[in-house]
């Protein structure tokens, strides 16, 4: 048994989660079963001054109780480099300016403090961009705002799926047929409401049998769930009416997942959610705030946030001893 930690949370507002299949959740109860001590905090409570970093915290208790999960004693300040051993950075993407400054101050107490993720890799790996270094396992990808390349690479592909480079959760992915209906208006709107280039990938119809959540814990595979689009959808997250199913991986998805394992261990990218689309095509590998593991467990009677915390108090004391 560990030595009872301190552990901030860095998430969203606590009174707006789903706790049936809250990923955060699952981990701040793991957390407190093992006797460790919990706070809870917004990105935006985050402060700097002489060197420290700091957040208006509040220590917390929770319980699988809806309605009832969470109850907050009195706010402090809480030194997350002196105070705290650990700290979860879980709030949910968009991957912005307000998301990137809070990797830089948590970046200034990773040698003192566990930050899971690390918050410079966090930074240096968004979901679609870090994704591109494992392209020999991706579908035909196009990156760009040109709305000539996009007609291009249609013709040659035939049916494509647009998307925001920095999106999440299903969001804003369209597919476009091989005729290209709408794909000038798309592009248009794309590049009025981002400033960033687009995602555009040749269309898989692979993914009307599922789209596969494989999540790794330290670069070991901690299991998966096949997620099944809606009637009349192309997108399978479970936020947008996706249906989970028990599964299996393939032999491909082990190769994928042998690949990113060392990358993932040098980078101390503890928790990691990728997609493989047809048990065979790599289109993302989410590190901000990984979520399925409430579905993994219920489906294959694992122990994933255990898992994780497994992990981090190795890390944690090896920080201790180094």
């Amino acid at each position: 048994m560990t030595q009872p930690l301190t552990v901030a949370v860095q998430m969203d507002p606590l009174d707006s989660i789903n706790i049936a299949g809250d990923s955060s959740f699952a981990l701040m109860l793991s957390a407190q079963a093992r006797g460790h001590r919990l706070f809870h905090y917004a990105a935006e409570d985050l402060n700097y001054a002489d060197g420290r970093v700091w957040a208006r915290a509040h220590p917390v208790t929770v319980q699988r109780v809806d309605g009832d999960h969470f109850t907050f004693g009195e706010a402090v300040n809480l030194d997350l480099g002196d105070e705290a051993d650990v700290v979860l950075m879980r709030q949910d993407p968009p991957f912005d300016l307000g998301y990137i400054t809070a990797t830089h101050l948590l970046e200034r107490i990773a040698d003192r403090t566990l930050v899971v993720n690390d918050p410079a890799s966090v930074r240096n790996a968004p979901e679609k961009v870090w994704v591109l270094d494992f392209a020999r396992f991706m579908p035909p990808t196009l990156v760009t705002r040109s709305l000539d390349e996009a007609r291009a690479f249609l013709a040659k592909h035939g049916a494509i799926v647009v998307k925001p480079l920095h999106g999440n959760g299903g969001k804003a992915i369209f597919k476009v047929d091989s005729d290209g209906a709408n794909l000038s208006a798309l592009i248009e709107v794309f590049n009025m409401t981002w400033r960033e280039p687009h995602m555009i990938q040749a269309f898989l119809p692979g993914v009307a049998q599922g789209d596969k959540r494989i999540v790794l814990v330290d670069g070991e595979v901690a299991g998966a769930i096949n997620r099944l689009p809606g009637e009349g959808e192309i997108r399978s997250n479970l936020a947008v009416g996706g249906s989970a199913v028990k599964t299996e991986l393939t032999a491909r998805e082990e190769e994928i997942c042998a690949a990113l394992k060392p990358e993932l261990k040098r980078r101390g990218l503890i928790f990691v959610g990728i997609d493989v689309i047809g048990g065979e095509w790599l289109t993302e590998i989410n590190v901000t705030s990984p979520t399925g593991i409430v579905a993994i467990d219920r489906f294959n009677g694992t122990d994933t946030a255990g898992m994780i915390w497994d992990a981090i108090e190795r890390r944690v004391g090896a920080m201790k001893k180094g």
